[in-house]
C-alpha cells in the first residue's frame, strides 16, 4: 500500500520510527515534511499529506504532531478526507473497519515509539467492513461534507 506521511516539529523525532515501522511492514512510503526539526505550521503539513490521499497518491495518510489535535482538525477540513486521532490500538483499526477512516493522526507528545508502531500497524492492517449499516453511515459523512 502506498502510505503518505507528515509531521510538524513537535512530531519530527517520532516520524523517523513510524517511518521505518510503515517501510517494515512492506508499504511504500512518501514523506511530504517536516524535513527538519524547525518549527511549521500543521495545516500546511495536513493540507500535503490529505492532498496525496485526495488525488490518489497514497491509499492513506499519517499524521505526526505534538497531540494529534491540530493535525486532525486541519485533516478534516479537507473535502473526501476522513482523519482520527487514534492513540489505541482498537481506534487505529476500528477507525477504518467502521468509519472509513483514511488518515490517521498520532500526538508523539502522548505516544512513544512502541505505542505509535502498533498504532500504525492496527491502521494499516484494518479493512472497511462495508457492511449496510457502515457503508450508509459513510454516505452521510459525504452528504454532510457537501452541505453548504
Amino acid at each position: 500500500m502506498k502510505i503518505v506521511i507528515g509531521s510538524d516539529h513537535a512530531g519530527f523525532p517520532l516520524k523517523a520510527d513510524v517511518i521505518a515501522h510503515v517501510r517494515a511492514l512492506g508499504h511504500e512510503v512518501q514523506d511530504v515534511g517536516s524535513h527538519t526539526p524547525d518549527p511549521v505550521d500543521f495545516p500546511d503539513i495536513a493540507r500535503a499529506v490529505c492532498d496525496t490521499v485526495r488525488k490518489g497518491g497514497a491509499e492513506r495518510g499519517l499524521l505526526v504532531c505534538g497531540t494529534g489535535v491540530g493535525a486532525v482538525i486541519a485533516a478534516n477540513k479537507m473535502r473526501g478526507i476522513r482523519a482520527a486521532v487514534c492513540h489505541d490500538a482498537h481506534s487505529a483499526h476500528q477507525s477504518v473497519e467502521h468509519d472509513d477512516v483514511n488518515v490517521m493522526c498520532i500526538g508523539a507528545q502522548i505516544v512513544g515509539p512502541w505505542l505509535a508502531r502498533d498504532l500504525v500497524a492496527s491502521f494499516l492492517d484494518a479493512k472497511f467492513d462495508a457492511n449496510e449499516d457502515h457503508v450508509r453511515r459513510v454516505q452521510k459523512l459525504h452528504a454532510m461534507e457537501n452541505e453548504d
